[in-house]
C-alpha cells in the first residue's frame, strides 16, 4: 500500500513541478479536490502533532533538573496509589522486608495484612492456603512516570468535555518555542531546509544506536523484552485496530497523501531517480521501526523484571510508551538525566523535522494559488505558523489531551485511506497507467517488463483493493474515542467524525464544481490542456500564454493562474 502511493506522489510532485492542489487537478479535473483533502489532512496533521513536540520539549527542559521528578512521589500532584520504582528499590535497600506503599516505606507482612492475607514477598501476597494474589491486582498501583505525565505535564485530574479546565502554562510555553524553531527552520526557504534535514534525519540514528547498546547491556530482562518482542501473537491480527494501526502508521511515517511528498519532489530536477529514492526510503523506513523496536523493548524488558510484572502490564500504546515507560526506566539507569536529555532531544528532532515537509505543502499551495505572495514567502510561512499555533492552544488546556486523541482518532487514520485510493484511481484508471509508466520514462526511468507489470498491478489492483479493503474492515468496527477509561460523549465523537469527513470533503465538493463549469462530461476525466512535464508552460508566470500557443481553442478564463 505505501509503497506505490509514495512512488506515485514523487513522480507526480516531479513530472509537473506543481505543489498537489495544481499537479492533481491537472492531471483529471474532476479529482480537482484530491489536492484540497491532502492540504486539510497535513494542516490538521500539523496542529496537533505539534503538541507532541511541545511536550518533548517540556520533558527536555525537566530533565536538566537534579531530581528527575516523574521518578517520585512526593510531588504536590501524586495521589496515595502512586507507585516509584525508585523509591521501593531504597526501600529494600535499607530493609528487605519493606517496600514502597501509599508514599511511604512499610513491612511487606503489614501491607499483606491490610489485604486480608498472612504474609508476602517484594511481588505479591499469599495466606495459609497457598493462594497468592500480586501486588498489582491487590491494588491500584499508577507508574510516577504515568502521574506525572497525566497530573502535571497535561494537567487532566478531573477534566472533562464538559469542564475542559485552564491553560497549562508550561506546556503552551513549550509549544509556542516548537513554532518559532519551526518557522525560523524554514523562513529561509525550501533550501536551508534541505540543509537541516542533513542534521533531522541522521542524528535520530546516532541516539538510537546509542541507546541500543545501552539497552542490550541492562542483562536478561532486555534479552526477554526483545524476544517478548519478535515473538509473533498471531492472533491479533484478528483485530481490525490492528490493520487500522498499521496502514495508520505507513501514511504517518511515509507521508502519504499528505500533500507534502509531492510539495517537495516538486523541487527536484526532472531527470532525478525518484524510483530508487522512492525504494530507497520505503526500507529506510521499514528498517528504522524494527531496529527502534528493538531498542525499545530492550529497556521495557529491563523495565518489567525491575517492576516483577509481565512484558504485556507495562507496554503503553501511543503516547504512554514514549512518555511514561520510557521515563520510568531512564530512571534506573546510570546517568539517568543524559539518557533522558539524549531521548527527548531525539524525538524532539524527529518531531520537529517531520512538520517542515507539513508547513512547506501548504506554503507551495498558497504560492500555486497567488504567485504575487513569492516575493513575501518568508511572511507566507510566518502566517501558516502563528494559525496553527493559535488553532493548538486548546490542546494545551486540561482537557486539551481529549480533543487530541479526537483528531489523532479522525484524521490520519481511516478518512485518509480514501484519499490515497482517490489517487491512485486517478493516476491509474483514469489518467491511465500506461500513460503514467510513460510519463516516467519521459524523467528517464525505464523499466523492462518484470517492473513495469509490477507497478502496473500496484498501481491498479494492490494499492487501492488494500486501501478500501483496510477502511472497510475498519469502519465495519468502528468504535468511539476513548482516553484511558474515559469515554467520550456521543456529541463529541460526532465533531470527531465531522473532522475526518472534512478531510474527504473538498474531493465532492469540487467535483460537482467542475461538474457544473465545464460542458463536456468526459473532459472532466481527461488531463487538462496545462498538463505537462515540468517545462516552462507549466510555471505560474506563463502557464496561460503558452497554453494558448499548445492549445488555441481552450479558454483559460475560468481557471485562475
Amino acid at each position: 500500500m505505501g509503497l506505490p502511493i509514495f512512488y506515485l506522489e514523487l513522480c507526480l510532485g516531479q513530472y509537473t513541478a506543481l505543489g498537489p492542489v495544481k499537479a492533481f487537478s491537472r492531471m483529471a479535473p474532476a479529482f480537482h479536490g484530491v489536492g484540497y483533502s491532502t492540504l486539510v489532512v497535513i494542516a490538521l496533521v500539523l496542529i496537533y502533532y505539534m503538541v507532541i513536540v511541545a511536550w518533548t520539549l517540556f520533558y527536555i527542559f525537566a530533565s536538566f533538573s537534579t531530581k528527575l521528578a516523574w521518578a517520585y512521589c512526593d510531588n504536590d500532584f501524586n495521589t496515595m496509589n502512586c507507585y516509584s520504582g525508585l523509591e521501593d528499590i531504597k526501600c529494600q535497600e535499607n530493609d528487605k522486608s519493606s517496600m514502597f506503599y501509599n508514599k511511604t516505606c512499610m513491612s511487606i507482612q503489614q501491607v499483606c495484612q491490610n489485604f486480608k492475607y498472612d504474609d508476602g514477598n517484594i511481588t505479591g501476597c499469599f495466606n495459609s492456603s497457598g493462594n497468592f494474589q500480586p501486588f498489582g491486582k491487590l491494588y491500584i498501583r499508577v507508574l510516577s512516570s504515568e502521574e506525572y505525565y497525566s497530573d502535571y505535564v497535561l494537567g487532566i485530574r478531573g477534566a472533562t468535555w464538559e469542564n475542559f479546565g485552564s491553560i497549562r502554562w508550561e506546556v503552551f510555553g513549550c509549544l509556542t518555542l516548537a513554532w518559532i524553531i519551526c518557522c525560523l527552520c524554514l523562513i529561509r526557504g525550501v533550501q536551508s531546509v534541505g540543509k537541516i534535514v542533513y542534521f533531522t534525519a541522521i542524528f535520530p540514528y546516532v541516539v538510537l544506536i546509542a541507546l541500543l547498546i545501552r539497552g542490550v547491556s541492562l542483562g536478561e530482562g532486555a534479552t526477554e523484552g526483545i524476544i517478548w518482542y519478535i515473538t509473533p501473537n498471531w492472533s491479533t491480527l484478528k483485530n481490525a485496530k490492528v490493520w487500522g494501526d498499521a496502514a495508520s502508521q505507513i501514511f504517518y511515517s511515509l507521508g502519504i497523501s499528505c500533500g507534502s511528498l509531492v510539495t517537495l519532489s516538486s523541487y527536484s530536477k526532472f531527470t532525478n531517480n525518484c524510483h530508487r529514492d522512492a525504494i530507497f526510503v520505503s526500507i529506510t523506513n521499514l528498517f528504522t521501526s524494527v531496529f527502534a523496536g528493538f531498542v525499545i523493548f530492550s529497556v521495557l524488558g529491563f523495565l518489567a523484571q525491575q517492576m516483577h510484572v509481565r512484558i504485556n502490564d507495562v507496554v503503553q500504546s501511543g503516547p504512554g510508551l514514549a512518555f511514561i515507560a520510557y521515563p520510568e526506566a531512564v530512571v534506573r539507569m546510570p546517568l539517568p538525566n543524559l539518557w533522558a536529555i539524549l531521548f527527548f532531544f531525539m524525538l524532539f528532532i524527529l518531531g520537529i523535522g517531520s512538520q517542515f515537509a507539513g508547513v512547506q505543502a501548504i506554503n507551495t499551495a498558497i504560492l500555486d494559488k497567488r504567485p504575487d505572495l513569492r516575493k513575501h514567502e518568508s511572511l507566507v510561512i510566518v502566517g501558516i505558523c502563528v494559525v496553527c499555533w493559535l488553532l493548538a492552544i486548546p490542546m494545551v488546556f486540561n482537557g486539551g489531551i481529549y480533543l487530541f486523541t479526537l483528531m489523532d482518532w479522525n484524521t490520519a487514520s481511516w478518512a485518509i485511506l480514501l484519499i490515497g485510493v482517490a489517487e491512485v484511481c486517478e493516476a491509474s484508471w483514469c489518467y491511465g497507467c500506461n500513460k503514467l509508466l510513460g510519463n516516467v520514462a519521459e524523467m528517464g526511468m525505464r523499466f523492462g517488463r518484470f517492473l513495469s507489470g509490477y507497478w502496473w498491478v500496484s498501481w491498479v489492483v494492490l494499492a487501492p483493493l488494500t486501501c478500501l479493503g483496510v477502511f472497510v474492515y475498519q469502519t465495519s468496527t468502528y468504535t468511539a474515542a476513548t482516553y484511558g477509561s474515559y469515554a467520550f460523549p456521543p456529541w463529541a465523537d460526532a465533531i470527531g467524525i465531522l473532522i475526518g469527513l472534512s478531510t474527504l470533503a473538498p474531493m465532492p465538493i469540487f467535483f460537482v464544481l467542475k461538474l457544473w463549469q465545464t460542458k463536456s462530461y468526459r473532459s472532466l476525466f481527461r488531463p487538462s490542456p496545462l498538463w505537462g512535464p515540468a517545462t516552462e508552460r507549466n510555471t505560474p508566470d506563463n502557464a496561460s500564454v503558452s497554453t494558448a500557443v499548445v492549445n488555441p481553442s481552450y479558454d483559460n478564463s475560468s481557471e485562475k493562474v
